[in-house]
């Protein structure tokens, strides 16, 4: 797995020059331990995100691994480009022309976690509808986090 001293650079983040980019953060009230656990137990994603209908994943959770994940009729095979337990994973590919790498960090302050994702597209696709793509991933970032909130508050 790939980890990083405090203060040094990430090896792996989201295309900063993509014509789609949306970054998002909440704060969820659950330990770091259980919401880490629970948003890298990819097999269970569809158990408690309604718009992911199917995630398999084989394991161990680490860079060079691949996941396959059906959501909005999208089926993606994303692969794991970095992981640091308990702080920050992050994963891309392409889909259906669209290039997309997402990140998301983790950071623990007094009992509450904020979760920032970030997400860049790329590629034909994007070029020519950016608007309507830029809508489209912000939807669907504005959905994960909530959801990932009300499971993991719930437990």
């Amino acid at each position: 797995m790939s980890t990083h001293p405090p203060g040094d650079t990430p090896a792996h983040t989201i295309d900063e020059n993509a014509p789609v980019i949306v970054r998002l953060s909440t704060t969820i009230n659950a330990s770091l331990a259980d919401l880490w656990d629970l948003h890298t137990d990819i097999g269970s994603w569809a158990e408690w995100h309604p718009d992911i209908d199917r995630a398999d994943f084989e394991g161990p959770l680490a860079p060079g691994a691949s996941f396959t994940w059906l959501t909005a009729g999208l089926d993606i095979t994303s692969t794991v480009h970095e992981v640091v337990p308990g702080r920050r994973i992050v994963w891309g590919g392409p889909a259906h022309g669209i290039d997309g790498v997402h990140l998301w960090t983790f950071e623990e302050t007094d009992g509450v976690v904020t979760v920032r994702t970030e997400e860049s597209w790329s590629g034909a696709p994007v070029e020519a509808q950016p608007v309507a793509l830029e809508q489209a991933l912000r939807q669907s970032l504005e959905s994960w986090p909530g959801h990932l909130k009300a499971e993991a508050e719930r437990r």
